[in-house]
């Protein structure tokens, strides 16, 4: 064998704590029965935890949702800033990339999307404005990169742009499963980028 045929040595995967087990396990259930909809014992049953052990990791389902949202806007804005700044100058190479980035995101999330669409609003005003000042900032990155790339448009303008492509992307939760992932990423990134190419 040589060197170059060398195979690389396997990149140790982190492995799950429980209470990232029992965080997945809620928010799809918030997800699928809308928060009210579901109580610590649900998830207890579904995680196979007792109420105890359960309470162990959170405080209620007040801490879960918390939990489930914040680490996600803090990763979509520091994906986001990262994507921006492997292009700075190419405008149009920042978009794709941006585009493509959110796009992976939202098929591998779509229980945490649909959490963030109809139970936001159930968080209390801390991390709510956390939350939404996360999100402005991550909005942002998107704006500058369109002004950037079509200068015509208004900083306004650019953010209604910005907002209708979030829509279009994160329709996710409400896609069916007859287009397999790969051609559904492919149709979402290809009408993103029109929307926003103008």
């Amino acid at each position: 064998m040589t060197a170059d045929q060398q195979v690389a040595p396997a990149v140790p995967h982190r492995r799950r704590s429980r209470r990232d087990e029992i965080l997945e396990i809620a928010v799809g259930l918030f997800a699928a029965r809308g928060y009210h909809g579901v109580s610590m014992d649900d998830i207890g049953a579904a995680a196979g935890v007792t109420g105890p052990a359960l309470y162990h990791h959170f405080a209620g389902k007040e801490a879960m949702l918390v939990a489930a949202l914040i680490p996600v806007s803090e990763q979509l804005l520091a994906g986001g800033r990262e994507r921006v700044a492997e292009h700075e100058g190419r405008p149009l190479a920042a978009l794709a990339a941006l585009i493509e980035f959110h796009v992976d995101f939202a098929l591998a999330n779509p229980a945490v999307i649909a959490l963030h669409l109809h139970e936001l609003d159930r968080l209390p005003e801390e991390p709510r404005r956390q939350i939404r000042r996360l999100q402005r900032l991550y909005v942002e990155e998107w704006v500058n990169t369109l002004t950037a790339l079509r200068p015509e448009l208004a900083a306004g303008e650019a953010r209604v742009l910005a907002h209708a492509a979030f829509g279009l992307m994160n329709s996710t939760p409400f896609l069916g499963g007859e287009v397999d992932r790969d051609r559904r990423s492919d149709l979402l990134r290809a009408a993103a980028l029109a929307a926003l190419q103008g």
